[in-house]
């Protein structure tokens, strides 16, 4: 008797033990992280464009169950010299990362190559239009935001703001991207001048200055606090930059010491205004969260298909963190008079009463962008060729 129970016994422990391995093992399984992996082009904490990406990656950290990231910051030629997209993306994925973004336009041929090499991994490339043109791979697809209308709110409070109707504009490279976001900052200024201040069109002086990439790299480009230094040692007392970093903030704040009136307008970053608020009069920011869930989410549950994904502001809530992509956060060099005309231009933008991209609209050179009577197409915006007349500044890096 004796030895029957304590072979009973001997199969129920057996049996125990089995079972509670499996189910160890099933935990394990359940538990294993989905890896994504996050291409930045300057640092993670650059209060600007790679920071607004990074802290994205971040909240899908806390949103998606199971979701973890891996960034490299800095990947950029000057930074990482000789070293290519591909062979990062090699790196991310013999890491495990199933889904990869790579966040500027400067990776495009990298990251299509490295989606061909890698077909059963997901590719986000931001502010690229493989998707668009139909030279992307069907694990590649494109997202980006509509700041379009946040660089119109920045325009719109320069002008609003500036005493000597001299706004200059800080530009990075000059390409398709950066022309339609310089030509938006014109008509919202050129909207506020003409339409609020009644002031006449030729009048208000818009210059834009190129560095030459997204941020200073000495010895490469021009320094943007050079630039900023002599944009307002030239007499002009608002600054809308278009860089990635915040040396037009910091320069307005050094002059606001020698008793100077000027402002500056930065750009990227929901924070961009925290170093130098008393000069700053707001910030367009990107929100890259609801399109990072939408396409990680496709990804995860098989739903996915190669999207070109544009979005915009949420028009019932320009700052919501889960539903809007593009937001404007007021500076506390904001007036209340200008807080005002703000509101109500974003109400004008958000109903559809309001579209500066109608014409006519004529580039630098003389020719037609948008006839009269008609209004740009998504393409037409997309892909613009030249600055707008009214503006100051080179439309070609030739």
């Amino acid at each position: 008797m004796m030895k029957r129970w304590r072979g009973k016994t001997l199969w129920v422990v057996v049996l125990g033990t089995l079972l509670a391995l499996w189910s160890s093992a099933a935990l394990q399984a359940e538990e294993k992280p989905f890896l994504f992996g996050l291409l930045l082009v300057g640092p993670f904490n650059d209060r600007g464009w790679s920071q607004a990406h990074y802290e994205a990656g971040l909240s899908l950290e806390k949103k998606i169950p199971g979701v973890k990231m891996l960034y490299i910051d800095k990947v950029n030629p000057a930074d990482r010299p000789g070293v290519t997209i591909p062979q990062v993306v090699d790196d991310l994925v013999s890491k495990g990362a199933k889904f990869i973004i790579a966040n500027s336009d400067d990776m495009k041929d990298g990251i299509r190559e490295a989606a061909a090499r890698h077909p059963d991994v997901f590719f986000v490339h931001v502010s690229g239009d493989d998707v668009l043109t139909g030279k992307a791979t069907p694990n590649l697809s494109n997202l980006m935001g509509r700041m379009e209308y946040g660089k119109m709110m920045a325009g719109f409070v320069a002008a609003l703001t500036t005493k000597k109707g001299k706004i200059g504009y800080l530009g990075p490279l000059i390409n398709e991207e950066t022309r339609r976001l310089a030509a938006a900052t014109y008509l919202g200024a050129r909207y506020a001048w003409t339409q609020v201040r009644k002031q006449p069109a030729d009048q208000l002086a818009f210059k834009v200055t190129w560095i030459g990439f997204w941020f200073n790299i000495p010895g490469v480009t021009a320094d943007p606090t050079q630039v900023a230094q002599n944009f307002y040692n030239s007499g002009y007392d608002v600054i809308v930059s278009g860089i990635d970093t915040t040396e037009a903030l910091t320069v307005a704040a050094q002059k606001r010491t020698e008793g100077r009136q000027v402002w500056a307008v930065p750009y990227d970053y929901k924070g961009a205004c925290d170093p130098a608020p008393d000069v700053c009069l707001g910030v367009p920011y990107y929100n890259w969260g609801p399109g990072y869930t939408e396409l990680l989410r496709a990804a995860m549950s098989g739903s996915w298909k190669p999207q070109w994904l544009w979005l915009g502001p949420d028009w019932k809530d320009i700052n919501s963190e889960e539903t809007s992509s593009i937001g404007f956060v007021k500076g506390k060099a904001l007036s209340a008079d200008v807080s005002e005309a703000l509101d109500r231009f974003i109400a004008e933008l958000a109903s559809g009463a309001l579209n500066l991209f109608a014409g006519p609209l004529h580039y630098q050179d003389g020719s037609v962008f948008v006839p009269a009577g008609a209004t740009a197409s998504d393409r037409d915006i997309w892909t613009m060729k030249q600055l707008l007349q009214g503006m100051e500044g080179q439309s070609s890096a030739k």
